[in-house]
């Protein structure tokens, strides 16, 4: 068996096991998982995500050892099979579509709302559909739903949404996936506060606890970007300590993405607008505006690259 194949049946059985949702979001949420998944992973994956809406394929056994990702996809009937290559070619075609944009991270919603609404509305283009991701959520569900007939539980498709974003990593994040740097840091905390990720003492991003959701302490919320292998889609302990260096009064800080801002206590990362993103025993990660804050002095992280501060500074 191969590294990849064993990795997929390891997520097939983790993901089978993690669905707490009810049976109709459960449903979409398999769906949604083989409709983004790629190679080898899609042959895997596929057979799971069909087997909501396809009875008459019977789910693995539990025991990992036999289950047979051709086995099961031999079982598909040519329909079948098609719609699985027209859901893996409109996800791809979302992706590019988003990224044209410039709405790369906000991938994964617009893959995730396309394949659970439009069923019977496949689009031929997406280049008006992506267009509308530049909304807020609140004015996103709405919109949608006026131009495409649609029916959109604003609650239902957050809860949705909120759940398959904690439940894995946004590919889609990463500018560079091979260095660390502080575009993608301010991404990684973004995405962090928009799948809820809670607190949790000595924790940096896995999924702990009964209810399996994604963890930061204050620390963690910086070291869990800096520890994660964007390529192995893995975390790593290559780095123990977040080492920073402070660089001037918050009055000073310059409007950079992924620069750090400390009070004496505590660290957060500046998103951008005016906004900081931290994670604090008193609710998870959370957003606020920087003059709402105590903050103090801001600062850069060792284990992360400052391209626009290196140009000016040469530090």
């Amino acid at each position: 068996m191969t590294t990849l194949a064993a990795a997929a049946k390891a997520l097939v059985k983790k993901v089978t096991a993690d669905i707490v949702l009810d049976k109709e979001s459960r449903s979409k949420v398999l769906i949604f998982i083989g409709s983004i998944a790629a190679g080898m992973l899609l042959l895997l994956l596929a057979p799971i995500a069909v087997l909501s809406t396809m009875a008459d394929i019977k789910p693995p056994s539990d025991n990992e050892l036999h289950f047979d990702g051709a086995e099961y996809l031999s079982q598909l009937t040519p329909e079948q099979l098609e719609r699985i290559n027209e859901t893996e070619a409109d996800g791809s075609a979302i992706a590019e579509a988003m990224e044209a944009k410039g709405l790369r991270e906000l991938t994964i919603k617009a893959q995730l709302i396309y394949m659970t609404f439009f069923e019977n509305k496949r689009l031929p283009d997406f280049t008006e559909y992506v267009g509308y991701f530049s909304l807020d959520n609140e004015k996103l569900i709405p919109a949608l739903n006026k131009r495409y007939g649609l029916n959109i539980s604003y609650e239902d498709f957050m809860r949705t949404y909120t759940w398959v974003m904690n439940a894995t990593i946004n590919e889609y994040l990463f500018t560079d996936s091979k260095t660390k740097n502080a575009a993608d840091l301010a991404a990684w905390c973004r995405n962090a506060y928009d799948s809820g990720w809670g607190y949790a003492n000595n924790s940096f991003g896995k999924r702990t606890g009964d209810d399996r959701i994604r963890c930061a302490d204050n620390v963690g919320l910086v070291m869990g970007y800096i520890r994660y292998d964007a390529e192995k889609k893995e975390f790593t302990n290559d780095t123990l300590n977040l080492i920073y260096t402070t660089r001037g009064d918050i009055d000073t800080i310059p409007d950079i993405e992924g620069v750090g801002v400390y009070d004496g206590s505590q660290f957060g990362v500046y998103i951008g607008g005016g906004n900081v993103i931290f994670s604090s025993a008193m609710g998870g990660v959370q957003f606020q505006a920087l003059s709402e804050g105590s903050w103090k002095s801001w600062c850069t992280f060792r284990d992360v690259t400052y391209p626009e501060i290196e140009k000016t500074t040469g530090a």
